[in-house]
Parts: structure tokens; sequence; C-alpha cells
């Protein structure tokens, strides 16, 4: 979920990531509360004042807020406690925390909050103020992302469901179904493909890949979802997996650049699937430059089909690389967004976050004389 303080991840006055990386080896108090770094190769977010050995530049991205740090699927550090200020802030936000590391499998709900004597509305308040989410969806986002985790390390489902706090069998398929479109048990263990999850400032997304190329890259909300899983599932007789292949770690990595704004190219190889058509509407896609956008009218003209507009528009919607081959750069003849599978909020982001990627136009040459 999006919130209020995500959207200030690509503030304008923010440091650049080369200016925060330089006070991340100073340990620079400065930033304080502003920023924090999220390491790709440990899953773990830190102050910039952390201790720790610091990592390498690649595999740094930085955010403004907890909140943007945890939706990205990143765990807070045990040296330098990012959590711990606010905590120190406000008794009841520590108290919470504290409950929360305590039984970090449980399902906490909003009577549990009852129970603890705080009152519904100034916990959200307080947590949304501190973190940019709230203490129940913090709850959920640890929970899930743990027994996710399990499983990619070759876990068990019983294992997952009690890493991710499930009393239920069924509950815990129902909610991993919810998540990526199947239970555990039918993708559980190795597979000719394999899913991975893949955390990012706008939300978690899901990729499959084979060893040699992408396949799959949704966010996980995309309503199409269970039926893409399902037919690439039907592809290779049900022989998908938990885990990562090489193509998955390559788009982790083109994904941490795009969104800390250091590159809108993807290269990693990808599996297009579709008729010559439809792999003709991608093809001209993939040619919008970041930053620019383009109707169904268009990439209809631009292929040769002015007529097959609403061909195109199918086209654009069968797409299950997101990103990878921009559908979100496509929008109404008069400029209105038009529908998009990530959400159109996740669109309208997309766009302001790829504005900082568009060619400035050249001047134009001053009169002679």
């Amino acid at each position: 979920m999006l919130t209020d303080a995500t959207h200030d991840l690509f503030d304008l006055t923010l440091p650049d990531a080369a200016t925060l990386y330089e006070a991340l080896l100073a340990r620079d108090a400065r930033y304080e509360g502003r920023a924090y770094v999220c390491v790709a190769t440990t899953g773990i977010f830190c102050r910039l004042t952390c201790p720790a050995r610091k990592p390498l530049i690649e595999n740094c991205s930085f955010r403004p807020t907890i909140g943007a740090c945890i939706e990205a699927g990143f765990r807070p550090c045990k040296r330098c406690h990012p959590l711990q200020p606010a905590a120190e802030a406000e008794p009841m936000i520590a108290a919470l925390l504290a409950a929360l590391d305590a039984r970090p499998a449980y399902r906490f709900g909003e009577e549990d909050i009852t129970r603890l004597g705080y009152d519904l509305s100034t916990v959200r308040r307080a947590f949304k103020r501190h973190f940019g989410m709230t203490f129940l969806d913090m709850a959920r986002h640890r929970r899930l992302r743990e027994g996710f985790e399990t499983l990619a390390l070759g876990g068990s489902v019983i294992a997952a469901q009690q890493e991710a706090g499930f009393q239920s069998a069924s509950a815990f398929r129902a909610a991993f179904a919810r998540l990526i479109g199947c239970a555990p048990g039918e993708i559980a263990g190795e597979g000719r493909l394999l899913a991975d999850w893949i955390g990012t400032p706008l939300g978690d997304m899901i990729a499959i890949s084979s060893t040699t190329h992408l396949h799959l890259l949704e966010f996980v909300e995309r309503r199409g979802l269970p039926a893409e899983i399902a037919r690439l599932r039907k592809g290779v007789k049900g022989e998908l997996g938990i885990g990562s292949n090489p193509p998955t770690e390559s788009i982790r990595r083109e994904l941490t650049a795009y969104f800390a704004g250091r590159s809108a190219e993807f290269t990693t190889p990808v599996a297009l699937d579709g008729s010559a058509f439809t792999r003709a509407v991608w093809a001209e896609l993939r040619r919008i430059p970041a930053g620019v956008t383009a109707s169904y009218a268009d990439i209809a003209r631009r292929i040769g089909a002015p007529a097959a507009i609403r061909a195109v528009a199918r086209a654009n919607g069968a797409n299950q690389l997101a990103l990878i081959i921009p559908c979100h750069r496509v929008i109404g003849t008069d400029g209105a967004l038009t529908g998009y599978g990530g959400g159109l909020w996740r669109k309208q982001r997309l766009l302001e976050i790829e504005a900082q990627y568009r060619t400035p136009l050249a001047p134009a040459p001053v009169p002679a004389g």
C-alpha cells in the first residue's frame, strides 16, 4: 500500500544517492530521521549513523521513511535500531513494538491493541506519522515475508506456516494464495521456473524466471496474477518452484537502480509469449522513452495498424512484465490516465518517478544577428 510518506521518497529536496552514501560512510548525524539506507544483499535497513560495516554503493538504496523501507521488504537493523527514536519519543509506540518483537508471528488485530489499553485511532496516527504505515500493516508485512522466505530457503510448508504465525494450515494457504495466486504446496520446492519476492517502494512484486529468462514480473495486487501464474504452471507441466534464478537477481538489481533514480534501462533477458501482433505492440511500448507517454492510437499508428486501437489495448493488458514492457506509459488520447493492472495510483506514481529520466529538450537556436 502506498502511503503519503512513501511519496516523499522522490522528493527533489532529498539529496542524491551519492551524497547520501557519503553521509553513510561519514556516519553523518545530520540525516538522522530524514533518510535510511536499504541494503539489497542483506535485506536490512539502517540509520546512516549505523556502526556496521558499510555496504558497496551498488547494493544501497535510500528511503526517507521507515515505512517505505518496510514496504520495500527490508528489516530493521539490530545494531543501529532505526525504530528506536520513535519508541523513545512515544511510550505507546515502544510498548507496541516490544509486543511485536516478543511475538513476531502472532496475528495482531484491532482487538489486541484495545486489549493493551490503547485507542485505535491514536495508534494509527502515531504509527503513520513516524513510520508511514500502521502498526497492523507492519505486523502483516513481517508475517507474510517470513513465510515466503522460509519457502524460498527450502523450508517446508508447515515450517513456513509456523514462521508466518498462522495457527491453521488452511488460513496460511488462503493468505498465500491471495498473495501469489496459488497455494504454497503447489509451488514449494524446485522447478523449471522459480518464483521469488521482490520488494519495491511501490509495493511487493513477484518475479518468475527460468535459468535464462524472466517470464513474469507483476505487482502482487494485480487481479490477473493468479491466471498468469496458472498459465505459466501449465506451460511447464506444474514444475513451478520457489527460489531465485539469475534473471530474477538481474531484474532485482535493475529495479533497485530504477527506483533509486540511477537508470530506467532494463536489459534482463525476457520471455515473450504472445502472437506476432501482440509482440509488435510490446516492442513498440519498449520504444517509449522513460518520461514520455503515448496513446493507444499512437501505438496502433506506429505499428502500421491505425484501426486496431482496441487490439492494441488488449495486447497492452496482456503484458505480464510490468515496468520492463512499460504499459504504464500508455494514456488516453485526451491525456487522461487509463486502466492499469497495478492500480491507477501506481501508474500515476510511476509516471512521476520517470519524469526525472526525461531527456531535456535542446535549447532553441539563437537567431544570427
